[in-house]
């Protein structure tokens, strides 16, 4: 069987860190979650939040989507490494010569001893409609063929797998290999708002198209009570 993380990644998209600090409140201590770390909380704490999350036994996912010459991402990379973070990404947009450089400064700050994190590359963004993509990027295809297209670039770099639609993860995984991971954001459960995402799944669907981890956010975070929406979440990712 394939593997998948059972734990959805819960997207901490919250202002700051008395944000972050009132919404794990919710959640018993011993309920170690897996917590995903984005632009708008890193840039307003820096590293410290990342450090102090993992030294509550959280697993973290983060995500700054590095895009910049090969150079200058490998050593961005060599400072995500020394965070111990389980997974971090970059936009498969960068190309093969950046996502390899990015591996390498991955794998050269990663302390003695510890594994480098997984590695992802973002295809396109969940909140990206054909027509946009089209007219926006230029990139004259559908959004799966270019999806695939990113993802077999980033099978060719040695990257561990993609961010993708869960609507997607099917055909990667037919395009690459059955271990190559497919994260897969724009989750929302049966009848809750899509807010700015336009490819949308359910749990119970991503679960079935392919997906390996899902990452959830506002549905969890804006909960009137997050702690029953998570697991209720989970308990239908895991059926």
């Amino acid at each position: 069987m394939t593997f998948y993380e059972t734990r959805p990644i819960i997207a901490l998209d919250l202002p700051d860190r008395n944000a972050v600090e009132e919404f794990l409140t919710h959640f018993p201590e011993e309920e170690k979650l897996f917590l995903k770390v984005g632009m708008e909380i890193f840039y307003k704490e820096g590293p410290q939040i990342v450090r102090d999350l993992r030294a509550k036994g959280h697993s973290i996912f983060l995500d700054l989507k590095l895009h910049d010459i090969p150079n200058t991402v490998q050593n961005a990379m060599k400072n995500i490494a020394a965070l111990d973070v389980e997974i971090t990404n970059l936009h498969a947009a960068g190309g093969i010569r950046m996502m390899k450089a990015a591996k390498q400064g991955l794998i050269e700050g990663t302390p003695a001893g510890k594994t480098p994190p997984i590695l992802l590359a973002v295809t396109q963004l969940t909140s990206t409609s054909q027509e946009e993509m089209q007219n926006e990027q230029n990139i004259q295809t559908t959004v799966e063929q270019s999806v695939l297209n990113y993802a077999k670039c980033t099978e060719a770099s040695g990257l561990e797998g993609v961010v993708c639609s869960a609507l997607e993860a099917g055909k990667i995984r037919e395009a690459t290999n059955e271990n190559f991971v497919r994260l897969t954001p724009g989750i929302r459960p049966a009848g809750v708002d899509k807010g700015d995402q336009t490819r949308v799944v359910t749990p119970k669907d991503a679960r079935e198209l392919g997906s390996t981890y899902i990452v959830v956010g506002r549905p969890v975070t804006k909960a009137e009570n997050p702690l029953e929406a998570y697991l209720a979440i989970k308990a239908e990712w895991n059926a």
